[in-house]
């Protein structure tokens, strides 16, 4: 079995090319960067170690990898053969692998009408959703209908840290032990990949949900309130008792958020969240709050890990986000000179206030009850120090 996998980075050799080996996929690696490429051509092999106190290795083999930006033809002929197509690439990069793609699909068309899946697997919420609409823009008006009944985009939800890390084989790649891959299954054309390690699932929603609102939720509190109060990395925050409480009782907000609207038992969504605490603690995959609480315009957009869950909670339980509010706020005051989302967000704060650059990043309306009490917050948060 074939699969083409877009992007060999960490995560995609570290988490989907190990899921997809050990289903005995070969996997063809596609990027633009020359040396790893070069050196997945060369080894033909790479060590994945699982960062705990035990580093158990494993090797993964049957691969081979393209670049894309050299050698595109290739690119497309991998695609005409695949059986899975898989990415791990980011959400900005989709847009740009797109024409590559539809270049590939549409030869696709001519040769091969095997039903195709390509999963996004991307820290986004409906990433292949996204990756679709991209391609279609390519696409020939002509071959569309076709295009429709042969191709999948099922979105998914992805889960695995995988720490900043410099290793001296190249290719090698640390990751935690834990990981979750939820595919939403109703979107799948022909027969359901198998692959052991993923889950699939009728609607995907709330398990997307789950987790942005618990694991990216509770890692952006404990960077940008770790950053507000000194600490240099995760860990140190979360050893931190004010760090963690507050990490702690902004998990309880979002899941009650969740146990309300999706029908999460209260118990098991709780032993869910004390597993993401446990996995914030692992001293082996501990990351700089600065890399953590990177790209601040992002993460504090209207849809993303910060807000969603803020305004979601003053809608569905009419009740005050007070520790959602005041990791907002703590990020409204993230000002790390060396990202330049933070750089932007602090000009506009120079300009407009807090109230009027939370307006504007997170699309809020003039309105909004939240801006009222994340300012209160801002001022709780200066009595911490």
């Amino acid at each position: 079995m074939q699969a083409v996998h877009f992007g060999a980075g960490n995560i995609g050799r570290g988490f989907i090319g190990m899921l997809l080996n050990r289903a005995n996929y070969h996997t063809t690696f596609v990027d633009v960067n020359d040396a790893i490429i070069s050196e997945i051509n060369k080894k033909q092999h790479y060590t994945v170690v699982l960062a705990d106190e035990n580093k158990q290795e494993e090797t993964i083999t049957n691969i081979d990898g393209i670049n894309s930006k050299d050698n595109p033809s290739e690119v497309v002929t991998a695609i005409v053969n695949a059986d899975i197509i898989t990415t791990a690439v980011g959400p900005t990069v989709l847009p740009i692998i797109a024409k590559l793609l539809a270049e590939g699909l549409s030869e696709r068309l001519q040769q091969n009408q095997q039903p195709l899946n390509i999963i996004a697997c991307e820290n986004m919420i409906g990433g292949s959703e996204l990756l679709k609409e991209k391609v279609l823009e390519h696409i020939d008006s002509k071959d569309k209908t076709a295009f429709e009944s042969i191709f999948a985009f099922p979105n998914a939800a992805v889960d695995r840290i995988v720490p900043n890390q410099t290793n001296q084989e190249l290719l090698t790649v640390a990751v935690e032990p834990y990981y979750e891959w939820v595919v939403d299954a109703s979107a799948i054309k022909g027969v359901k990949p198998n692959i052991t390690g993923v889950t699939y699932v009728d609607d995907l929603k709330p398990y997307i949900e789950r987790k942005l609102f618990t694991v990216n939720t509770g890692h952006a509190v404990a960077a940008y309130l770790g950053y507000n109060l000194g600490f240099e990395t995760i860990k140190q925050a979360m050893d931190s008792s004010k760090v963690s409480s507050l990490v702690k009782s902004t998990l309880k907000e979002t899941g009650n958020i969740l146990i309300t609207q999706y029908g999460f038992k209260e118990e098991t969504h709780n032993q869910y969240i004390e597993k993401i605490i446990a996995r914030f603690l692992n001293p082996h995959i501990s990351d700089d709050v600065t890399r953590v609480a990177r790209g601040p315009l992002r993460k504090l957009g209207k849809n993303d890990r910060l807000i969603r869950p803020a305004i979601l909670h003053l809608e569905i339980l009419n009740e005050e986000p007070t520790f959602l509010a005041k990791a907002i706020a703590a990020a409204l005051q993230y000002d790390y000179a060396a990202d330049a989302e933070a750089v932007s967000l602090q000009e506009k704060v120079k300009v407009k206030g807090f109230a009027g650059a939370l307006r504007e990043v997170s699309e809020l309306p003039t309105n909004s009850p939240l801006i009222p009490i994340v300012e209160t917050q801002i001022e709780q948060l200066k009595k911490m120090h």
